[in-house]
């Protein structure tokens, strides 16, 4: 029978003990985020496919594909308020696979619904600001109203007398109409349509006196003579229209309406993989070719950090919250 030598433990030992050093000195490995993106991601749209908001999302899935080595998709969830959209993202993970785009709208549908079922600021963690467009307000060529300050004159003189035209109510450009009757001090016939068609067609044949809406949904007609455009609704004149003065140099003191679209994640997602898409955004945004793409749209692309969109999102929530209460429009 074979004794065992206790002095054969150092032997078994000394590799062991080699190990654990190795092991107690090596890095921690990298965790599994900073892969980020190593499968497919899934951005949803809570508009239909073919505006403009589809189309800058679409461009925004190309480049952050070409950036960032995965597929960006794009995912139609259209519905009022967001809401199909919203629900869509919050049943996937937080894992950054799953992003949507909140806008402006977003912010609108706070103070239009009794109860949303998703709340945009705890719901949902801020990646970056994706663009911004200002809405026109064009009237037809053949109405005397060569500026805007000449409209305003003119719903002082008859209180409630001229017509003006937007998409549906609780819209942003239908707000925004609201929000230039406190601004301007005036009154007038506020007339929604159910699309942006119709409204200009109104316009065209003379039923209405001004029409708020998209420059770029207008400018066929604006281009063709057809419409005129006197302002811009911005706080300093867009890059997409710098010949166009603003309302506020037209005479209506602190009028202010940005439209933004931006990239947003379920909230838990973590902070590596934010950062990681808003450096790929800020590149992406500031690259010359993307902007003249935007620019084609009407929108300025820009990218900022996820506190200024949140900021952005909090303050239009307030904002619109008073321009509905003063209005009087009736919640969903």
């Amino acid at each position: 029978m074979r004794i065992f030598d206790p002095t054969q433990w150092r032997f078994l030992l000394a590799p062991l003990a080699v190990l654990m050093v190795f092991a107690a000195t090596a890095p921690n490995p990298a965790p599994a985020q900073t892969n980020y993106p190593n499968r497919p991601v899934r951005l949803v749209v809570p508009f239909a496919a073919g505006g403009v908001a589809d189309t800058t999302a679409r461009i925004v899935a190309d480049k952050l594909a070409e950036k960032l080595g995965q597929r960006f998709y794009v995912e139609n969830q259209p519905g009022a308020g967001g809401i199909t959209a919203a629900r869509t993202a919050l049943g996937a993970a937080a894992d950054g696979y799953t992003l949507i785009m909140l806008t402006n709208g977003t912010a609108v549908s706070v103070s239009l619904f009794e109860k949303l079922p998703f709340d945009p600021v705890k719901d949902f963690t801020p990646v970056s600001s994706l663009g911004f467009f200002d809405f026109a307000f064009v009237t037809s060529a053949s109405s005397g109203f060569k500026t805007l300050a000449k409209f305003v004159a003119a719903a002082k003189a008859k209180p409630g007398a001229l017509n003006v035209g937007t998409i549906n109510v609780g819209s942003t450009q239908n707000l925004s109409a609201e929000l230039f009757k406190t601004s301007a001090n005036i009154d007038f016939t506020l007339v929604p349509f159910r699309g942006n068609h119709e409204a200009e067609v109104a316009l065209l044949q003379g039923s209405l006196s001004l029409v708020i809406d998209s420059y770029s949904i207008l400018q066929g007609n604006i281009d063709d003579g057809k419409l005129r455009a006197l302002a811009s609704s911005g706080a300093v004149r867009s890059e997409s229209t710098p010949e166009l003065p603003t309302v506020q140099e037209s005479g209506v003191s602190g009028y202010d309406v940005v439209s933004w679209n931006a990239l947003f994640a379920r909230s838990g997602t973590p902070p590596e993989i934010i950062r990681t898409l808003n450096a790929a955004l800020q590149d992406i945004l500031g690259d010359p070719e993307t902007k003249k793409k935007f620019l084609a749209l009407g929108i300025e692309a820009k990218a900022g950090t996820p506190k200024a969109i949140e900021d952005r999102l909090k303050s239009d929530i307030v904002k619109w919250r008073a321009v509905t209460e003063k209005a009087k429009i009736p919640k969903q």
